[in-house]
């Protein structure tokens, strides 16, 4: 007997000690200790760009947008545009200060504090979309990116790419080098130093200026960037002439630059988001662009009857050869130029080299 009572004892002690540990699911405080609040982070992104504008205000918005969804609400970002919050080319150092966590721009824009940084975005003669993308995500581009941005707390992601762009508008023709000498053109950055060379003089103007001063004759030609935002921000009622391919600008890569210490503070899952996130934006702006470029083509040359023209030959095997000039001259200037435009050549020599077995051999065969 004394037996039975003793396992009955230890029954039932094993009974109220298992329902006071059960969970209470009516009870708020049970759901606390057991299921405790995720964290949820706000941050800030300013642009380059202006309010509303197509593919690059409107992707950083959309990325915003991504990475809430993607977080289930727990990164939410406030995008605001180029002047909204920041000046539009202040935005790396709104960034790298931890003003802002996150900006939405492209790398050329920061030349005078990284000159490297060019490879990153634009280079003339250089890589095509598929090509930086190859490089920078496979090629040791991109670690090279983030050894320049590191000083600066930033990481970079590829954020977009405009895919070749048009080689400009102009108000005369150019049938040789020798009509570059005193053209003067809106063209920025390591293209405008090899128009320089050429006997022009490259001019810098917002975006917002460019179509008065061609429309007054202050300057005599443009770049923009392809047949979506040239026929957008209505150069063809502004000059006679819509020249390609655009040499200076292949493959323009954007970028998105996150603050290093704000973006240690997210944890493992957010930061892949953004990864993720990012790269996403980086194929769908581009595609968006080749798809609308296609069609505002089309309008420019049949409805504006825009008379379109290639550069010849001359004048483009002249601008290469200064380009190369330009660049072994930035690189004597700058150890990591020279590091980075070692690197790049390298990769565009050997991506070049298999193209003419796999995509140019293609272009090659549809011709047959």
């Amino acid at each position: 007997m004394k037996k039975y009572l003793i396992i009955i004892v230890l029954c039932t002690l094993t009974f109220i000690i298992g329902y006071k540990l059960k969970p209470n699911n009516n009870n708020p405080a049970s759901e606390t200790t057991t299921s405790s609040p995720t964290k949820t982070f706000h941050w800030k992104m300013v642009t380059t760009w202006p309010p509303n504008f197509p593919i690059f205000q409107t992707g950083a918005e959309q990325l915003a947008k991504d990475i809430e969804t993607m977080s289930g609400g727990r990164l939410k970002i406030k995008v605001y545009a180029g002047g909204e919050l920041v000046p539009a080319l202040e935005t790396f150092d709104a960034v790298s200060q931890n003003a802002v966590q996150m900006g939405h721009g492209a790398a050329y824009y920061w030349a005078g504090k990284v000159p490297a940084a060019q490879f990153m975005s634009a280079v003339p003669y250089g890589m095509t979309a598929k090509a930086m993308n190859s490089w920078l995500y496979n090629g040791g581009g991109l670690e090279l990116w983030r050894e320049l941005y590191k000083p600066f707390n930033l990481i970079p992601f590829p954020a977009g790419n405009s895919g070749v762009q048009m080689g400009g508008w102009f108000n005369k023709k150019i049938e040789s080098v020798a009509d570059l000498k005193g053209l003067k053109m809106r063209i920025p950055g390591l293209g405008g130093k090899v128009l320089s060379k050429a006997g022009g003089t490259p001019i810098l103007l917002a975006g917002g200026e460019v179509y008065t001063a061609l429309e007054r004759g202050n300057i005599d030609a443009t770049e923009w960037a392809g047949p979506f935002h040239d026929k957008r921000l209505g150069l063809y009622r502004a000059a006679k002439y819509y020249y390609y391919p655009g040499w200076h600008e292949p493959g323009t890569t954007l970028e998105l630059i996150v603050n290093s210490k704000a973006f240690a503070q997210l944890p493992k899952d957010l930061q892949k988001i953004v990864e993720i996130a990012t790269q996403s934006l980086n194929q769908r702006i581009y595609t968006t662009f080749e798809a609308l470029n296609i069609k505002a083509l089309k309008e420019l040359t049949e409805k504006h009857h825009v008379e379109l023209l290639e550069f010849p030959p001359e004048v483009l095997k002249e601008l290469r050869h200064l380009t190369t000039e330009v660049l072994n001259e930035e690189a004597a200037k700058d150890a990591s130029f020279k590091k980075v435009y070692e690197a790049y050549k390298k990769f565009q020599a050997d991506n070049a080299q298999w193209n003419v077995i796999s995509e140019d051999a293609y272009s090659r065969a549809l011709e047959q």
